[in-house]
């Protein structure tokens, strides 16, 4: 063990740093009434995903057993993609265990020596570690900036370009320009890459996501729609021309050296897409619950982020005081994060509140009231820093 010695004392000094920061993280279960998931359409715990999902185990078994170009293919993935690519409108999709993965995927496949990809500066990490690994030239592109875009596609003088975007921003809550990227796009021959993480279940009107909704389906290159949040359940799809799959399959490593999800989660998936085809009154009832909170928000002088998404980013700014009014509202029995660096800008730690519909109006006026009167006394809250769980 003494030859690590050095390691640790690295590791040791770097966790103190982060202590010193505030910004220290453990893992902490579910508990109390749930404003802080990604579960959208309260569809994880459906009992027509449970039921599917339990008849999958009893036919596939628990694992895959190899990568899906080894023994760890199912006719349930097949039949899962094709369903989904009509769902986004696409000729193919392909099915991969994570977002994560799908986007290291997209990000490291496509792009090559010599060409560059344009990246929104508030995309997810996952987009950001993609583009790290990818043999491109990265070009960070101010939030949600259209003419500096067309600025930068403009100048562009060799190789491919690649605009990479997420459609709904996972911790501002806010949506991408998509049909002014788009228009761009096509302009500058650039392939346009979304990540609809957030998006998809519950905008458009198939609730396919922003993509459908900004009626740019056939604008965009390929869409990236992670189904462990509103879909309520695991992995993602890549959408996109039957040719770019195609060569996925082929090239992505990680698609070729993971073993594939357990053939089980095909099936509670299948399920979860009948139901949001099935029942869009779950996307409106989304969509007025998110309006009922927001409004209640700024009728008690919270300071909450504009705009009309589900997500909803209370910006309080120092860690300590982020700490602070999450274990406040903790204690209350509202499961609420402090969101903290790197995942947010330094100065901007905050709490990242999603609705959704298992929530209720008379919950949601509850949370407000309690919520304005812990920001309010949050200046003398930093007592309760000393049992406060960490968060994100």
């Amino acid at each position: 063990m003494a030859r690590h010695n050095r390691l640790e004392q690295r590791i040791a000094t770097e966790m103190k740093a982060l202590g010193d920061a505030r910004l220290l993280r453990s893992l902490r279960p579910p508990r109390g009434i749930d404003l802080s998931s990604n579960d959208y359409l309260s569809l994880s715990q459906h009992p027509l995903l449970k039921e599917r999902m339990i008849d999958a185990v009893r036919h596939e078994g628990c694992g895959s057993t190899g990568s899906r170009l080894l023994r760890g293919e199912r006719d349930r993935f097949a039949a899962l993609e094709r369903s989904f690519a009509a769902f986004v409108q696409a000729d193919r999709a392909l099915y991969f265990s994570s977002g994560y993965l799908a986007n290291l995927a997209v990000m490291t496949t496509f792009p090559k020596a010599g060409d560059v990809i344009f990246s929104d500066a508030r995309n997810h990490a996952s987009l950001i570690d993609g583009i790290r690994l990818s043999a491109a030239r990265c070009v960070i592109v101010p939030h949600n900036d259209v003419a500096a875009l067309a600025r930068l596609l403009e100048g562009r003088r060799d190789g491919q370009a690649f605009v990479a975007v997420e459609s709904l921003f996972s911790m501002d809550g806010d949506e991408a320009p998509l049909a002014r990227q788009a228009a761009l796009c096509r302009d500058a021959g650039a392939a346009l890459i979304v990540d609809e993480a957030h998006a998809v279940g519950v905008y458009g009107a198939r609730g396919s996501g922003l993509v459908e909704a900004n009626h740019v389906e056939r604008e965009v290159f390929v869409t990236i729609s992670p189904a462990g949040k509103a879909l309520g359940v695991g992995g993602a799809f890549v959408a996109g021309p039957s040719w770019a799959i195609d060569y996925l399959i082929q090239r992505a490593r990680p698609f070729i050296f993971s073993t594939a999800p357990p053939p089980a989660i095909a099936g509670a998936l299948e399920a979860s897409l009948s139901i949001v085809a099935a029942e869009p009154e779950r996307r409106q009832r989304l969509v007025h619950l998110a309006r009922h909170l927001r409004d209640r928000l700024v009728v008690e002088d919270v300071p909450v982020a504009p705009g009309d998404s589900h997500i909803l980013p209370v910006v309080v700014g120092d860690n300590d005081r982020a700490l602070a009014v999450a274990a406040a509202m903790q204690a209350e029995g509202f499961d609420v994060r402090a969101i903290r660096p790197p995942s947010v800008p330094e100065g901007t730690a905050r709490l990242r509140i999603t609705v959704n519909v298992g929530l209720d109006e008379a919950t949601l006026d509850r949370f407000a009231v309690t919520l304005a009167a812990t920001l309010t006394g949050a200046t003398s809250s930093f007592d309760l820093l000393s049992s406060s769980p960490k968060a994100t």
